[in-house]
């Protein structure tokens, strides 16, 4: 686990200043990166967007001293998250100072050294930025049994009766949900699943190449396939982070359609992988079986129809059109 929180260390000295990007080839600079360590490793790159997510917020809407704080975070090599799905029954929540209840779809438990959570307050949620170390939960990891992304520690988290600090509040309530950036930021993870399939493109490739059929006729149309698949995904992630600062009206609606074009490429792409290698990428040492599972679990994001449906809305409406 500290392997990982090393190498998320070792990205964001990579990156630099991890503000929001200025203009857009800033944003597509910060996409290319998502998207090469999800093309790589996609529970790192799951753990690095969270990183960069809860870096931006705090960048955002925190005050001169938290940002001071978040530097220095940063510079000892510091991981961050977002935890933000309640615990069904047991939500977490702040009375006066002190925490109690919990978090699921805690990514990344045990391997951060911080997490920006959310708790209901008076006007909307408020995050806070919680030292793991001062502030630990008790992590419960017998929830994380799934068939991918297992490595991304994803795990449920509890505190009782844990003391926050007063400059742990980042920003206001309500600040978390502001648009453009909360279905806006949607675009970062879309860039790393986008890298994704091209992991799957990478690993069909060398598995024909390596057993000498890439040459079949057959093969070489799937191999076809797959690039279309990937080029797909991969470029509507580049229109969504050109619209994102031409067009403010297509802002949203452009990150809806990404998310929803690399959702529809990523399980086609898993579909063909499966038929060009066959049994061999069921094997769990066969370097595309955790490549095909990570981005079979990673793709299920919430609300696929709901994108889809903003998608047509933005269509009917002349918001989104199709150029060359």
């Amino acid at each position: 686990m500290s392997d990982l929180r090393d190498r998320i260390a070792g990205l964001t000295t990579e990156l630099g200043d991890p503000a929001d990007p200025v203009d857009a080839p800033a944003l597509l600079t910060l996409l290319r990166r998502l998207y090469r360590v999800g093309r790589a490793d996609l529970p790192l790159g799951r753990l690095f967007e969270g990183h960069l997510d809860a870096a931006q917020i705090v960048s955002r809407y925190g005050s001169a001293a938290q940002r001071t704080r978040l530097t220095a975070i940063l510079r000892d090599g510091g991981a961050l998250g977002v935890w933000n799905a309640d615990l069904p029954g047991d939500g977490l929540r702040l009375d006066g100072d002190r925490l109690d209840g919990g978090k699921s779809f805690a990514s990344g438990a045990g391997v951060l050294s911080h997490a920006l959570v959310s708790v209901d307050a008076p006007g909307g949620r408020q995050l806070l930025l919680l030292d793991l170390a001062r502030v630990p939960p008790a992590i419960d990891r017998s929830f994380w049994r799934v068939v991918g992304m297992q490595r991304s520690e994803t795990h449920i988290v509890r505190w009782a009766g844990s003391p926050i600090a007063p400059d742990d509040r980042i920003g206001a309530p309500g600040d978390y949900v502001r648009e453009p950036w909360f279905s806006g930021g949607a675009l970062r993870f879309a860039a790393v699943q986008a890298g994704g399939v091209a992991g799957i493109v990478d690993g069909v490739r060398d598995h024909l190449v390596t057993t000498g059929r890439a040459a079949d006729p057959h093969q070489a149309g799937r191999l076809a396939r797959l690039y279309a698949l990937g080029e797909a995904a991969a470029g509507a992630v580049r229109t969504a982070a050109t619209a994102w600062f031409a067009d403010d009206a297509a802002r949203l609606p452009a990150v809806s359609a990404a998310r929803a074009a690399v959702y529809a490429a990523g399980g086609e792409a898993i579909a063909v992988a499966q038929e060009a290698v066959g049994v061999a990428a069921l094997f769990h040492d066969h370097p595309l079986s955790a490549r095909i599972t990570d981005l079979a679990m990673y793709l299920r994001q919430p609300g696929p129809d709901a994108q889809r449906m903003l998608v047509g809305a933005a269509v009917a409406a002349g918001t989104l059109t199709v150029v060359l």
